[in-house]
């Protein structure tokens, strides 16, 4: 793991989440019924919510409105969630404003250029292997896991591993 990754992730106190190719695959279902369709990852759940038992707070940040994205966000510990989004470095910056955080104690993690702003604002930038060159190029860290496919539980364990909170979170898990 490089080390700037590591002392970056060390200060994070918030990780903000784009939703399409970051906690889904990136593909859109529409029914018949007119209703909106996501598969999430249930391991990427569990690690927000170890993300969120080690002490840092979750955001969601996206630009598409779906229930599917609250109930998601309720399971999974997600205080703070802006969805129908035109701007994501004005809901960026009004959320790290409203929890007197500073960008350097903020993770985010997109994988478009429409996530650019923030992610060039924030003090941990992070992508998956399928967002544009140019994302990757621009990101300080860019997830072995596919969006959808473990990336935000791999974001999350990262996290912690840096925070030394991984060993504890996990530590229940593997007792007899």
């Amino acid at each position: 793991m490089n080390q700037d990754v590591l002392q970056r992730a060390k200060q994070i106190k918030l990780v903000i989440f784009d939703v399409d190719g970051v906690m889904t695959d990136g593909g859109l279902t529409i029914g018949d019924d007119g209703l909106e369709y996501k598969t999430f990852n249930s391991q990427d759940g569990l690690g927000m919510k170890l993300l969120k038992n080690s002490g840092v707070q979750m955001a969601i940040i996206t630009g598409r409105t779906s229930k599917v994205v609250t109930q998601r966000a309720e399971s999974t510990g997600v205080a703070h969630f802006y969805q129908g989004v035109e701007d994501k470095l004005v809901a960026f910056n009004e959320l790290i404003a409203k929890l007197n955080l500073r960008p350097e104690e903020t993770a985010f993690m997109g994988d478009d250029v429409v996530d650019m702003p923030p992610m060039l604002r924030c003090g941990l930038s992070i992508t998956v292997p399928a967002a544009p060159k140019s994302v990757q190029a621009r990101a300080h860290y860019v997830t072995t896991k596919e969006g959808g496919r473990g990336a935000v539980r791999e974001v999350c364990e990262l996290i912690m591993q840096a925070q030394n909170t991984l060993e504890a979170q996990m530590a229940p898990f593997f007792q007899c």
